[in-house]
């Protein structure tokens, strides 16, 4: 039985390159698709955007998350609507997707955010991987806030012996996040378990901003990576994240 997945996180802006001058989706596609990723995790999906369609000769026909995701199992939570388009979070699966929800966390109308939740069924485990896609405010207030709704939802909805990824732009700045989480839910951040601290992935071009995480539960970290240099930095304006990670026993046990 295969118990290793290969993790990644990654906040396209949209499909557009940091100060958007180009769309960057067939690039970024190609370079999505080389991480080969069991479970990949994206923010600042455009479903919609029907001006940016008419602009661009070679836009995709269909809707971000299903261009990127390829032969990938997917779904997509639509957070912010506006006239003529909408973006999101999407979670892109190797495995098949059997369950999923999109809960509203925005605090304010200027930042509109949700919480993807994927309920994912690898062959043979005798439990379901939960996956929770996340993007949260840039203000440390409505973060906390956020942090709030998503333990609650956590502890509501998923078995706490089930499998858990919860990984996004989680605009963490402060450094809150990781011990809110780990208090709160038990879960660990992948580069800090490798590295010893969590890793910076925003600008791409020079990462010095520790905001993309990933954070487990269940699992063992084998590696962690920030993916910085070419292409990465000219296809977003953050850098992915990656992780392998491996089942713990006493997850296999639960069932």
């Amino acid at each position: 039985m295969e118990r290793h997945l290969k993790i990644a996180t990654y906040n396209i802006h949209k499909g557009m390159s940091t100060f958007n001058r180009r769309h960057t989706l067939h690039d970024l596609k190609i370079a999505l698709d080389s991480l080969r990723a069991d479970l990949v995790f994206l923010q600042e999906v455009q479903g919609e955007h029907r001006r940016r369609a008419e602009r661009h000769a070679d836009w995709p026909d269909q809707p971000q998350h299903s261009f990127l995701a390829g032969d990938h199992d997917h779904v997509y939570g639509r957070n912010a609507v506006y006239h003529g388009g909408h973006h999101g979070n999407a979670v892109l699966s190797r495995y098949p997707i059997v369950g999923w929800h999109n809960l509203d966390i925005s605090v304010n109308r200027l930042e509109r955010r949700g919480l993807l939740h994927a309920s994912i069924q690898v062959p043979h485990w005798p439990v379901t991987l939960h996956a929770l896609c996340i993007h949260l405010n840039l203000r440390s207030g409505d973060r906390r806030m956020q942090l709030a709704a998503l333990i609650e939802y956590v502890r509501e909805q998923i078995p706490a012996e089930s499998p858990l990824v919860m990984a996004g732009d989680f605009n963490d700045w402060r450094h809150e996040a990781t011990r809110t989480l780990h208090d709160g839910l038990g879960l660990q951040e992948a580069f800090q378990q490798v590295h010893g601290r969590v890793a910076a992935s925003f600008p791409a071009h020079m990462p010095v901003l520790m905001l993309d995480r990933i954070y487990l539960r269940g699992f063992t970290v084998q590696a962690a990576e920030a993916h910085r240099g070419l292409p990465w930095s000219r296809l977003s304006d953050h850098a992915p994240l990656t992780a392998i990670v491996r089942l713990n026993e006493p997850a296999l046990a639960a069932a």
